[in-house]
């Protein structure tokens, strides 16, 4: 598609397919990101410097038929075309949910048309709630090129599993209230109404191991990850 959409003019989609947080690196005076530890810090038992937090920011992969994945991304996933051109002596185009972010997904031509493993396991966009999930299921489960799809629940997130037209698969998936042990795949009919889905998927959540809110969860994972910051 050549047409281009300014950023906010989407498909009628509530809510965006994906967010992300952008985090600059915040480094002290003198200091610098990434530095080779010399022999003699390995033999006085110095630490190397920490790494800095990142924040996931986009993907990219290549395409056998460049047009029909972009026109797929952006007719149905709500995705907008931000910039395109020539890099390296490959098409690729940039698409974007978030005008604070140039691009989330980058498409590239190049990629041979060979039947068989996919390297690619899934691309995974949060929603805000079921109703997204659900509308992005409306939108997709029809749709040509569209396939091995299946609706989940993850007990901690609701989820709609689907292929793309080149077989990469995508996951767009909502948080729940809950925890429960992971992994834990459930088959979800999306076709229901949600309160019946929250309904019964609290039902589920609440016989299987390691059920609490999802925010208790969410304070323990934190001090997990502080104390392995810190070496503890």
């Amino acid at each position: 598609m050549n047409d281009r959409v300014a950023i906010g003019k989407r498909l009628d989609l509530p809510g965006a397919l994906c967010k992300v947080r952008r985090e600059e690196p915040r480094l002290q005076e003198g200091h610098s990101m990434a530095r080779d530890l010399a022999p003699s810090d390995l033999q006085t038992g110095r630490q190397p410097p920490a790494a800095p937090k990142l924040a996931f920011a986009h993907c990219g992969f290549h395409c056998v038929d460049l047009p029909r994945m972009v026109d797929f991304y952006q007719r149905v996933l709500g995705f907008t075309e931000t910039d395109r051109g020539v890099v390296r002596g490959l098409d690729i185009v940039f698409l974007s949910w978030d005008a604070r972010d140039h691009h989330q997904v980058a498409l590239v031509s190049g990629r041979p048309d060979l039947s068989g493993f996919n390297h690619i396991n899934q691309l995974s966009f949060r929603v805000p709630s079921i109703h997204e999930v659900q509308a992005v299921w409306r939108r997709t489960k029809d749709e040509p090129g569209v396939h091995d799809t299946r609706g989940t629940n993850h007990g901690n997130a609701f989820a709609w599993y689907f292929r793309d037209p080149e077989g990469n698969r995508i996951e767009i998936f909502c948080d729940t209230p809950w925890y429960i042990a992971q992994p834990c795949i459930e088959s979800l009919d999306l076709s229901k109404p949600a309160d019946v889905i929250l309904r019964e998927a609290e039902a589920f959540c609440r016989t299987m191991p390691g059920f609490r809110p999802v925010g208790d969860w969410e304070a323990d994972a934190a001090r997990r990850i502080a104390d392995h910051a810190a070496g503890r």
